[in-house]
This record gives structure tokens, sequence and C-alpha cells, in this order.
């Protein structure tokens, strides 16, 4: 299959491929040999896609695979925030390309739902110049537009599940980008509090129960908030705990 170049902004430079193993992977490999911060790996297919914490990331053709190279000059804990800018650019790329679908909610840190199940994921790694600052920052973006995989632990969904036509990948990859962009600009110019506040508009189980699912405990409580940057506030056992990573999932 030969790929459709997408119409991108100046500041970024995309890099083809029909398949690789993980677009992260393969970015990863590119910053490593100097690539420029704005470098996308794009590809039709992953034969070994991954999600966060190496939970395997199902890459048929037909859906969106996509790994951004950045190069913040700013903390480790402050370049994490461009995960809640990407789920803001792939929540306003899908209402644009499928508003028929209503709202789609962030699920923290880094998830996209539609009608409750997950139509899309992002993947942020990042290798270390110093221990406060990155050396560079790889956002990986996977979106369901064709299909979606049966039996996951959160239910997902696609474009196409919903009944709507999905849109082309390369359609779809050039607004995640354009609205990328702007979700910068605006973390840029304001900060991370405009983030946030878009963020938490779009909040899936705010103020509401959940189970947070840490790397070893699983805590059930309120989901209060999160804070200045990016943390998950939970009201758990009389105590507000503060998460910088795990899981949520919603408590039925």
């Amino acid at each position: 299959m030969t790929l459709s170049c997408p119409l991108l902004p100046a500041a970024y430079r995309l890099v083809l491929r029909e398949t690789v193993g993980s677009t992260n992977d393969e970015a990863k490999e590119l910053a490593r040999q100097g690539a420029a911060a704005g470098t996308i790996v794009w590809a039709m297919e992953q034969t070994a896609g991954r999600g966060r914490r190496g939970r395997c990331w199902s890459s048929p053709r037909g859906n969106l695979f996509a790994s951004l190279i950045l190069r913040p000059a700013c903390s480790v804990e402050r370049a994490a925030q461009l995960g809640f800018v990407a789920g803001l650019a792939v929540a306003d790329a899908l209402a644009e390309l499928a508003p028929s679908l209503g709202a789609f909610v962030c699920k923290w840190p880094n998830d996209v739902l539609a009608r409750g199940r997950k139509i899309a994921g992002i993947l942020m790694e990042s290798e270390r110049r110093t221990y406060e600052t990155p050396a560079f920052l790889i956002v990986g973006i996977g979106v369901n537009l064709a299909s979606a995989p049966p039996d996951t632990e959160f239910p997902a969904t696609s474009v196409a599940d919903e009944g709507c036509l999905p849109p082309a990948p390369e359609v779809a990859l050039e607004a995640v980008v354009r609205h990328f962009e702007i979700w910068t600009q605006h973390w840029q110019q304001q900060g991370f509090a405009r983030v946030r506040e878009a963020w938490r508009a779009r909040a899936f189980a705010l103020g509401g129960p959940i189970r947070a699912r840490l790397e070893t405990a699983i805590l059930y409580g309120r989901f209060v908030d999160i804070d200045q940057h990016g943390a998950l506030l939970l009201e758990t056992a009389g105590e507000l705990r503060r998460i910088p990573a795990g899981d949520v999932f919603p408590v039925t």
C-alpha cells in the first residue's frame, strides 16, 4: 500500500513507514541519532505496538499509529504535561472528524473515550539529558479509526464501530497534529492552567468514585481533581492522596 502524504504545519517533518515494530521505538532511535523536534514517525501497521506499562496495543491497518519527537526545554515534570496537550488534541481532532459521536472524554492520564469506551491512547516515553531535564520526549498516539481490539481490560471502540465512516489515517493525522500545535501554543504561552481547565471540562469520572491502580496497590476513592502538575488527587480512606502515575477505572 502506498502511503498518502498528509499536509502538516511547517514545523513538522514526516517519516513514512509501511510497517514498523513500534512507531515509538522507531522515533526513539531517530531521536538518539539527532532527529529534530517535530519529527513524526507514521506507519500503516505496527507489529509490536504497545501501550502503557508495556501492554500490547493492537495495531491493524486502517487505524492511526504515529509518534512525535519533542525536545522541550523544561523540566521532566513539566514536559509530562504534554500528555494532556496530546489528549486534548486527539479529542478535538475526533470531534472534528466524527461529530456525530458527541463529546469525547479524557481519561486520566492519557486516554480518550467515545461513549464510555477507549478510542485512543497516548504513550509518553523519554530519555533524560540530566536528572531534571529530558534529552527528548516521544508522544506516541494510537487512534482506533477502522477497528478496535476485542476483550480489552477497559472496553474499546473505534469510529467505525460507533457507526461512523472512519477517516483515512492521513486525514486523522493532519487533524491531530493541527490541534496538537494549537494546544502546544496555549501550553507554551499560558502554562498548564489553560490546558488543565480544558482537560478537566472533558474529564472522565471527575468528582465521582474510581478505582486507581498503581504500581504496587489498588486504591478506591473519589476523583477530586488533577493538580497544577497533572497528578491525580484521590480522596481515599479519609485522606487526600496525590498520584503521579497509574490507571483509573470506574467503580460499578
